[in-house]
């Protein structure tokens, strides 16, 4: 199962009636609750603080093969990030490669990228942020998908100075 197949899943549990969601397959757990109660590691329920039963909480098993959710050749990645100049993102939210569906992307890899240029939105809280670059290079490397939900100060971009 792949990130996109989990947000879909988290998005019509959280519009749904439903207050708890379990799924298994293999060594592949996945848990959604809207309770004010969380499951514990043995499967019982335990009382929890929270004020805010409509949040759905996420919880995924730490000991599964993530391999089909994260990128194959990380190790090729990791390499090329070495070459260039990496810029993360400022906030938590969700980030646009283009600035409208039925837009073309930003930036493409191996394009010329000046400083101050727009190189994708983050989406937090409803406020569009353009995300611009700190240098100018080449684009070597886009490190999120479109609408992929970002964290603070997580790569987003590979510049190559120059």
């Amino acid at each position: 199962m792949n990130i996109n197949e989990i947000k879909d899943l988290l998005a019509q549990f959280d519009q749904s009636t439903l207050t708890e969601f379990d799924l298994k397959d293999n060594q592949f757990e996945l848990y959604f609750n809207k309770n004010q109660q969380v499951r514990g590691q043995n499967g019982t329920m335990t009382e929890t603080v929270s004020q805010q039963p409509e949040t759905p909480s996420f919880c995924l098993d730490k000991s599964l093969d993530v391999s089909s959710v994260t990128p194959p050749a990380l190790a090729e990645e990791e390499d090329l990030k070495m070459e260039g100049t990496e810029i993360v993102s400022p906030l938590v939210g969700v980030c646009y490669l283009k600035s409208g569906p039925d837009q073309p992307v930003f930036k493409k890899v191996g394009d010329r990228i000046e400083k101050g240029e727009a190189l994708c939105i983050i989406e937090a809280m409803k406020v569009m942020n353009e995300i611009v670059s700190d240098v100018a290079g080449e684009l070597i490397q886009i490190l999120v998908e479109n609408e992929q939900v970002v964290e603070f100060n997580q790569p987003l971009f590979v510049v190559k100075e120059g």
